[in-house]
Formats: C-alpha cells, structure tokens, sequence
C-alpha cells in the first residue's frame, strides 16, 4: 500500500526559474461515461500544479506526468479536512463548558480554528516540501 501512486497528465504552463506550474485536468469517475453529456453529475476541473524541479529540462505546453504518492495524498486531506474539523468540534465543546454562553463558544472556536490555519500557513514552505510532486516527461515517438 506504501508503493500507490497518484498519477495525473499535464500540460507546462509556465516555468519560473526552478518552479514549474502544471495544468491538469482533475475528472470525476464517471466522466468517461457514454452518458455523461444528459447526466449531470459528470464533472471535471482544470487545476494548477507547482513543482519544483532544478533540471531544467522542460519546456511551456510539453505534456507531462505528475506522480505523487498516496501516503500524500492522505496527509493533505487529513491537514486540510480531518484536522479542522476536530480542532473546531473540540474547541466549541471545551469554549462551550468554559462560557456556557453559545455566541462567545462559536466565536472562540472559530478563533481558535483560525489560529490553527494561521499555523499551517507559516509552517507552507515545510509543508510544500514535504507534500510534492515529481515530474516525468511524455514523449510522443
């Protein structure tokens, strides 16, 4: 389970000295269904990837494959999802018992959910690091 990737194809759509910008196209399971032009639950989005890549070995609109392990995959949704979730449950509960007054509660557990964003966010370049992305190019021969 350890050795799962997440694989996605990609267009260079700008390149800032060691910083590589990916577009991909991020589709939901039944998008390569038959039916999905009267279906609407059929979706897909265009998203930007940054790597980091000193090679220096790709060029703007060279198509390209993004790989990343599921191992991160797992720690981004529990950062960015799981997390907060837990931390504003627990904190309107504890805030909850401490006021017992249910407006200062919400607002000191949004406070503190917002103190829990404020660290991911200083802590982003550790975090960008830790959860990257390699590059591979596509030839077409």
């Amino acid at each position: 389970m350890a050795n799962k990737t997440i694989q996605h194809q990609g267009i260079v759509e700008n390149i800032h000295g060691t910083q590589i910008r990916v577009r991909i196209v991020q589709t939901s399971a039944c998008s390569g269904c038959s039916a999905k032009a009267h279906c609407s639950s059929a979706e897909s989005k265009e998203k930007i990837i940054e790597i980091e890549d000193p090679s220096g070995m790709y060029r703007i609109g060279e198509e390209v494959m993004i790989t990343g392990k599921m191992s991160v995959g797992r720690q981004a949704v529990w950062l960015a999802f799981v997390l907060p979730f837990l931390v504003l449950v627990i904190s309107l509960f504890i805030c909850m018992s401490v006021w017992n007054d249910e407006l200062l509660a919400s607002l000191g557990s949004l406070t503190v959910l917002a103190v829990y964003y404020l660290i991911v966010w200083m802590n982003r370049a550790r975090l960008k690091r830790k959860l990257s992305f390699t590059i591979k190019s596509i030839k077409n021969n």
